[in-house]
């Protein structure tokens, strides 16, 4: 299926050029492990989003610069170290198809790779020579420490709340997404208003993002996900799928779903509650949730004049609610 990504790597086909060879100097070093982990890391790095969001949100307001690619770079190294260090909190084995990094170099390789990566993103931040790229790298970097923990704290209880639901999706998600668009127009020396308006537009379509992502928990398919449906209650992540059917569910049956969790589920346990969620409407309401994120995050927009960038902005945020994967 051809989607927005794809456009915005056909418009953006030379400013990537520029931001893969960023990325993969900024990454290089002279510790023989470090640079080893780092090859790996650039060989199975994802699709690139994110970066994507950076060079898309400076070029609605102007012609990319050489901090534009440096940014994007920074932001690849920022989430790179968050799935470094997930992974090992995780006890995963296995990244978007490969071997993780704990798997390939065990838990204190990895966590220290993930601290180096984090100091790399940072000091590519002060680099650039201005203040606000840091700030704004530094209070991201908070946000999404705040966010797993929180996430942590309230999958150990189980006594998540919708508003803290949102503060966790906010943090862990939005912040960084939110941090590219912010960035991508800083870059270019937007305006104060379009800057603002990046802002808005990131981290509304981050919502939207987590929210889908959610959701393909409760209605993906494994082959297409690359996870099986259930991972996340599973691991006790109550999410708004499962917070909204609460709403409407009587407290017997609530209390019949959590005491499901409380144990740790099995698969059928995951046909239930998945039918619990149905029956509530669970599904049906988070989508419509989204949607409002969405329709957020296309009004952010109407600042920026109508042109191919703008355009695929708005594509891509239907892109974000209606995937598969």
């Amino acid at each position: 299926m051809f989607t927005p990504i794809d456009t915005i790597k056909k418009i953006l086909k030379e400013d990537i050029k520029k931001y893969n060879h960023e990325f993969s100097s900024i990454m290089s070093s002279d510790v023989a492990i470090v640079d080893k982990i780092a090859k790996y890391i650039v060989r199975h790095k994802g699709k690139g989003f994110r970066p994507l969001l950076v060079l898309m949100s400076a070029r609605l307001s102007g012609p990319t610069t050489k901090a534009t690619y440096a940014l994007a770079s920074v932001v690849e190294i920022l989430h790179t170290a968050t799935l470094v260090h997930d992974d090992v909190v995780d006890d995963a084995s296995v990244r978007r198809g490969f071997p993780s990094i704990n798997a390939m170099w065990k838990n204190k390789i990895s966590v220290l790779m993930g601290d180096y990566l984090l100091a790399k993103s940072l000091i590519g931040a002060t680099e650039s020579g201005k203040l606000e790229y840091m700030n704004v790298l530094a209070n991201t970097s908070k946000r999404l420490s705040k966010g797993e923990l929180l996430q942590i704290e309230k999958s150990r209880r189980l006594n998540i709340t919708e508003e803290e639901y949102f503060k966790i999706v906010s943090d862990k998600t939005a912040a960084l997404i939110s941090a590219c668009c912010e960035l991508g127009a800083l870059s270019v020396d937007a305006s104060a208003e379009k800057v603002n308006a990046m802002k808005q537009y990131g981290e509304n379509l981050g919502i939207a993002f987590q929210i889908k992502d959610d959701l393909l928990d409760y209605e993906g398919n494994q082959n297409i996900v690359g996870k099986p449906v259930g991972a996340d209650l599973k691991e006790k992540k109550i999410t708004l799928p499962l917070l909204l059917s609460f709403k409407n569910a009587p407290d017997k049956e609530k209390k019949y779903i959590l005491k499901f969790l409380k144990k740790g589920v099995n698969n059928h346990d995951i046909k239930h509650i998945l039918k619990f969620c149905d029956k509530y409407e669970g599904i049906t309401k988070s989508l419509e949730t989204a949607q409002v994120y969405a329709d957020k995050a296309k009004a952010s927009l109407e600042i920026f004049p109508d042109n191919e960038y703008k355009e695929v902005a708005e594509k891509f945020v239907d892109y974000v609610i209606s995937r598969k994967k």
